[in-house]
């Protein structure tokens, strides 16, 4: 890490370590948003973050792939201190994300039809 990272502590920023509401995950994304506008590496600790929905990822994560490409996010975010369970959870809301923003809604929604007939 280094000096020009910028860290946020989700549980600093939300105040509560049930992080599950869409608003929380706003808070989590606009501080994201700041670092990468400032051309600064954006280093989240979800220490102590006891539980964790997707709305959450979605909203403070998942959002990304609207403004960045899949290699941005991946050189300019690192993710710490989180929950193997959580890892799979953000695993998946980051995999529908770069499906619905990059390859568009349609490709997302034939998808889901896809699943629905098997």
């Amino acid at each position: 890490m280094s000096n020009d990272d910028l860290t946020i502590n989700i549980v600093n920023v939300t105040g509560d370590s049930y992080c599950i509401s869409a608003d929380d995950g706003d808070k989590v994304y606009e501080k994201i948003i700041m670092g990468f506008e400032n051309n600064r590496k954006v280093v989240l600790s979800f220490l102590n973050v006891e539980m964790l929905t997707t709305a959450f990822l979605n909203t403070s994560i998942g959002r990304l792939y609207e403004h960045y490409s899949e290699e941005d996010v991946k050189a300019n975010l690192e993710v710490r201190d989180i929950a193997t369970d959580d890892k799979v959870s953000l695993k998946r809301v980051v995999d529908t994300a770069k499906l619905y923003y990059q390859d568009g809604k349609e490709a997302l929604e034939e998808s889901i039809q896809k699943i629905m007939e098997e």
